[in-house]
């Protein structure tokens, strides 16, 4: 025998706003760091010209040994000696850089000339790149930082960041319109009893607006 009683609004009720609280507490503990994070280098990013950077420039030097030189120019393209030619760095370019120069090299682009390689090394919060002349075998090798605030704010652009942090953003952003939508809903479900609800909604919606027609030229 089958329970026909049937489901009063106060359980639908109860039902909606059980779900909705735990879609909202686990999307806002998945957005929690980011959040922070996203918030501070906001403020940051905001205020970059008066938040002072001082690059730091770190260059080494060395001679890449005859072997790997030779395998270079066999690698080397042939359109390269009469323009400049991209291409994927060299696999023994790459491991010899690897060893001894501890520069992650490989999977890189590099980009190639008569006399020449050169690699850039983008990064957050700085900037790196490898030359290599082709003939003497020598090899500079510079860094550039920024410093921790410019590489923060490096992160929350997703500039120069790779596969793995692009998945984190757009994990985050999903997460974050989850905990954006069910939050609404929440406080639609309680407004009866909060009059101040849909005047606060409503100004996050028109101050950034007015600001926008007004100011924003």
């Amino acid at each position: 025998m089958t329970d026909s009683t049937p489901v009063t609004g106060q359980q639908r009720r109860a039902f909606w706003l059980k779900h909705l609280h735990q879609w909202h507490w686990i999307s806002s503990a998945i957005c929690l760091i980011g959040m922070l994070l996203f918030a501070i280098t906001g403020f940051t990013l905001n205020h970059a010209g008066q938040i002072e950077a001082r690059p730091k420039v770190v260059t080494h030097s060395g001679t890449a040994p005859r072997a790997v030189l030779d395998a270079l120019k066999l690698a080397a393209p042939a359109e390269a000696a009469t323009k400049n030619i991209k291409g994927e760095v060299p696999r023994v370019l790459a491991d010899w850089l690897g060893k001894q120069m501890d520069v992650e090299a490989a999977g890189r682009e590099a980009e190639w000339s008569a006399d020449e390689i050169y690699i850039a090394l983008p990064r957050p919060g700085g900037d790196a790149w490898v030359s290599v002349e082709l003939d003497s075998g020598d090899v500079q090798f510079e860094t550039t930082s920024r410093g921790w605030v410019s590489y923060l704010n490096d992160l929350h652009k997703g500039r120069n960041t790779g596969r793995a942090w692009s998945l984190f953003i757009d994990v985050f952003a999903f997460a974050c319109l989850i905990f954006s939508i069910t939050g609404l809903v929440l406080l639609k479900l309680h407004a009866g009893g909060r009059m101040a609800t849909w005047p606060l909604v409503g100004a996050g919606l028109v101050v950034p607006l007015l600001l926008a027609i007004l100011f924003i030229h």
